[in-house]
């Protein structure tokens, strides 16, 4: 069984960026959001419980999922967010393993925004976090996005803080204005001496 590396930070924390450097050492990311967003147009199993949920106006008259409805509809109810990763979180969670298994590395990386709050992280063998402070999230996603910093807080509120987050986390890597590759190549190793002595 090839080992599994979960990869996670807040809105803003430069994980993705994080997870560019896995993939130029080789390892194999697997993106549980994009994954997520391919999922809402391809699978008809969500398809037809998103549905039932919030009615056919929620694809529009292509068959694809209404981008800006749904994002007002979870981003203002708590309980319909929870609704909706119900849906979609078991389809992600079979992709990946479907697609870990298919690898031929040392290890995977999954990145995913919320990996401790729903839970998937006890799936993994090794977590990272990618830790920012809140000034810095909150610049880049404005600029990243173009939007208001209500916005962005309003997303953040939507996830875990980091104190949370670096009490179940293997390793910290921290992006505000420290080097990030010195960093990814030593949690690297931890993996890499983990994967040997597990």
């Amino acid at each position: 069984m090839v080992l599994k590396v979960g990869v996670t930070g807040g809105i803003g924390s430069g994980k993705t960026e994080v997870c560019k450097i896995f993939s130029v050492l080789g390892i194999p990311v697997f993106s549980a959001d994009i994954t997520a967003k391919e999922l809402l147009n391809s699978s008809p199993g969500i398809r037809d419980k998103l549905v039932r949920l919030f009615g056919e106006g929620i694809y529009t008259d292509d068959g694809l999922i209404d981008r800006k409805k749904f994002a007002s509809l979870i981003f203002n109810d708590n309980f319909v967010l929870a609704e909706v990763n119900r849906i979609i979180h078991p389809e992600v969670r079979e992709a990946f393993e479907n697609w870990a298994v298919k690898q031929d590395s040392a290890y995977v990386v999954h990145e995913a925004a919320i990996l401790f709050e729903s839970g998937f992280y006890k799936l993994m063998d090794y977590n990272i976090l990618v830790s920012a402070n809140e000034e810095n999230r909150i610049k880049r996603v404005m600029n990243r996005d173009v939007i208001s910093e209500k916005q962005v807080r309003e997303r953040m509120d939507k996830q875990w803080g980091d104190d949370k987050k670096i009490a179940l986390a293997d390793t910290v890597i921290y992006n505000n204005n420290e080097l990030l590759i010195p960093q990814v190549l030593e949690a690297d190793k931890k993996i890499r001496q983990y994967g040997k002595i597990r």
